[in-house]
């Protein structure tokens, strides 16, 4: 398994005196790996901090194992949620002092009460689901065929990843992949995807060329970031087109395309 990706985007990290606290933070977390969090300190370091008054020093720990990954909350007065933000509403209470409470979701999103109108809260994209292969879940455990690309056609990741494959599915020989606003613009009539914003576009896209479809994009010297970006969406294209992961029949996921304004006669 791949791990985990922990990320806290910018500003999610509570506040004091009424400030958003720091900036964006992404942790990799390979199985047998832990990263704790809290409101930290000298004396108490934490991976992830958490500014808030009603946040513990320490206030928990997040734990990866071979095929999900753990919740421990160290409060001894809180409770914290862990939502699916894909799902209808789906969430896990986690009790204080419960430690290692597996986590199910393929994406969560961690939430801690505050003192303020606000929550804290920060995501976790999880260990890659492995499904088997629907010809071969018979015999021996160690002789079933498993998925090669283990993709979730319910998860807003794949929406996203079809509106990247769209115009070469319609046959538009487009000459450049959508950019993340055009995604965000083609989803926006989508009812899980009302919200949806660049910088959580990006992430998905990172999710996908990372963790689901293990794609290695060269850094190449003299490139800029968006060079390097532009490289992972053609990348993630490319290969989704190449062995049928996207085809003409997921166009139905996506919402309906704006017809053009009628011409003037």
């Amino acid at each position: 398994m791949s791990g985990i990706v922990v990320h806290l985007p910018q500003g999610s990290g509570g506040g004091l005196g009424g400030e958003s606290y720091g900036d964006a933070v992404t942790l990799r977390l390979g199985p047998g790996e832990r990263a704790r969090f809290g409101r930290g300190s000298s004396t108490t370091p934490v991976d992830l901090r958490l500014a808030d008054a009603a946040i513990s020093r320490l206030a928990g720990e997040i734990g990866v194992t071979d095929d999900h990954w753990q919740l421990s909350n160290y409060s001894s007065t809180h409770s914290y949620l862990v939502e699916n933000p894909e799902g209808a509403g789906e969430y896990l209470r986690v009790p204080p002092r419960r430690a290692g409470a597996p986590i199910p979701f393929e994406f969560s999103r961690v939430v801690l009460p505050t003192r303020r109108d606000t929550t804290v809260s920060f995501q976790v994209f999880a260990p890659d689901h492995v499904y088997l292969d629907p010809q071969g879940t018979g015999g021996p455990r160690e002789s079933r065929t498993v998925t090669a690309y283990s993709l979730d056609e319910t998860a807003t990741y794949f929406l996203v990843l079809v509106a990247l494959c769209e115009p070469w599915l319609r046959d538009q020989s487009p000459v450049a992949v959508p950019t993340t606003p055009q995604v965000v613009e083609r989803l926006r009539g989508h009812a899980a995807c009302a919200r949806l914003t660049p910088r959580a576009v990006t992430s998905h896209i990172d999710y996908l060329a990372e963790e689901k479809l293990r794609i290695g994009v060269p850094q190449t010297a003299g490139t800029g970031r968006g060079d390097r970006r532009n490289g992972k969406r053609e990348a993630v294209v490319g290969l989704a087109l190449r062995f049928g992961i996207v085809h003409e029949g997921h166009l139905a996921l996506l919402p309906p395309r704006a017809e053009p304004a009628a011409r003037g006669r």
